[in-house]
């Protein structure tokens, strides 16, 4: 890689969570839907599309604006959100995307000469009669369209299955012809949801939102969201259309479930939704998710994590702060508190929205380009980040502002001995504080815990800017 790369991938003022990676003619293109920082609810801005060259996965760029929600004709009034989408390029070269509008339960359209956009309108799947899918007798309606086109044919995969939703039967395969519109196959349920999963191989995790499908080999591979919400699990089957069987857990956006230098059952960040999918690059295989800031459900960012196939099957892979890096970052000069994959307090919760959590923030209003940082950091919390490649480092830094006095201990585990300790004191501005740190060579892990308490007593009101690493 010619440039850094972090988690999260995109710049911290940009929020495209449910991303969907595909590689077209030598870059890889992201689709998903798109946040507001400090949004009330999902999805409140257009898609805008960013892509990077295969070869330099740190080096973003952003293609723009490629669809609005006003461009839709029944949603000329802006009234109806864009939901998570997909795309594919179709038999004629052209590229597809694939979306739902809130309160919708078709599956609109949109067709580009080019993958970063612009789409305009196409229209929407239906069968031959011009019925709409989603609105016809018997149909359940549609929701977060993945697409695989292997030919003249394409595989659409949607479907919500509340746990408990006997309405809602799980997730749908349709086939579709050359024009990418008509149905030529209809819907099959391929993975149930949770009013139907028991006695199935996905009883424990069964289907809930978020479909995705690639091709590994001679395997059809469906992604999805389990009813935990903030897991992704996967499903092969050798048919786009049926046979699934339950794989296992690629990612969760808390780390729960994987025991990875810790207990299983222990949540390191504050998770919630996902939804993401699979890419190759280069023969490297990876998992685009979504984590939650803000300390709510609304402000997603796109995170990727490498994952490796054995024997056919995908173990769950940790969180990371380098996930696209192809390795370790180098442990030297200065780095932002917000690539932390990890930050949990002694009592955290597993889903976001609880409040006095830490969390992160953004040193700007709507629309700005602000810088990212962890606030309201309070007695106990803990703050990681994985993994960085160490040669001679002889001092750690933190930026800290706020109205907290205490002491960071630095760490290599979330456990593990304090190596370090940084004195911080109440500062109106940015302040850095160092401290020796005599890491041997190698690849380590960097923790924080803050010991401490903020002015009124509380624990409350620490913020955490960068963190750097020095070798005199």
């Amino acid at each position: 890689m010619k440039h850094l790369a972090f988690n999260p991938y995109l710049p911290t003022w940009e929020f495209i969570p449910d991303g969907e990676p595909h590689v077209f003619d030598g870059r890889l293109y992201v689709y998903g839907s798109h946040d507001l920082y400090d949004g009330d609810v999902f999805c409140l801005q257009d898609y805008t599309v960013w892509s990077a060259p295969v070869d330099d996965l740190g080096d973003w760029r952003c293609e723009g604006v490629a669809f609005r929600k006003t461009d839709d004709p029944r949603n000329t009034d802006g009234r109806m959100n864009l939901f998570a989408p997909d795309a594919a390029r179709g038999p004629d070269g052209r590229y597809y995307l694939y979306y739902v509008l809130d309160g919708r339960g078709t599956v609109s359209v949109a067709v580009s000469d080019a993958p970063g956009g612009p789409f305009r309108y196409l229209g929407d799947v239906r069968d031959a009669d011009g019925a709409l899918l989603g609105e016809r007798p018997g149909d359940e309606p549609q929701f977060d369209p993945g697409v695989l086109t292997e030919g003249d044919r394409t595989y659409l995969y949607t479907g919500f299955s509340g746990p408990q939703d006997a309405t809602r039967h799980g997730a749908m395969a349709t086939v579709l012809g050359p024009d990418m519109l008509t149905i030529v196959e209809e819907p099959r349920f391929i993975v149930p949801g949770g009013a139907y999963a028991g006695g199935t191989s996905f009883e424990e995790h069964p289907f809930f939102e978020a479909s995705s499908i690639r091709r590994h080999g001679d395997d059809y591979v469906f992604v999805y969201s389990s009813a935990a919400m903030h897991e992704l699990c996967y499903a092969t089957s050798k048919s786009p259309t049926g046979g699934f069987v339950y794989g296992g857990v690629i990612v969760s956006n808390c780390d729960l479930g994987i025991a990875d230098g810790k207990p299983a059952d222990k949540p390191m960040a504050a998770g919630g939704n996902n939804h993401g999918g699979l890419v190759e690059v280069g023969g490297q295989w990876y998992i685009f998710y979504h984590r939650q800031t803000n300390g709510t459900w609304y402000s997603r960012q796109g995170c990727a994590e490498p994952v490796f196939w054995k024997d056919g099957r995908l173990a769950q892979v940790a969180m990371s702060s380098c996930g696209l890096n192809g390795g370790p970052l180098p442990a030297d000069g200065r780095y932002p508190a917000d690539i932390a994959c990890h930050l949990f307090t002694p009592d955290q919760p597993v889903y976001a929205g609880v409040p006095g959590q830490p969390r992160i923030k953004r040193d700007a209003r709507d629309g700005e380009h602000g810088s990212g940082y962890i606030a309201d950091i309070r007695d106990r919390t803990v703050i990681g980040f994985r993994s960085f490649d160490c040669h001679g480092v002889k001092t750690v830094s933190v930026w800290t502002r706020g109205y907290t006095r205490g002491t960071y201990q630095v760490m290599t585990a979330w456990d593990g001995p304090v190596l370090a300790e940084i004195p911080v004191d109440f500062s109106n501005s940015w302040v850095e504080r160092k401290a020796a740190l005599a890491l041997p060579d190698g690849v380590h892990d960097l923790y924080l815990r803050f010991i401490g308490g903020g002015q009124t007593g509380q624990g409350l009101g620490g913020s955490l800017k960068a963190i750097g690493f020095g070798k005199d």
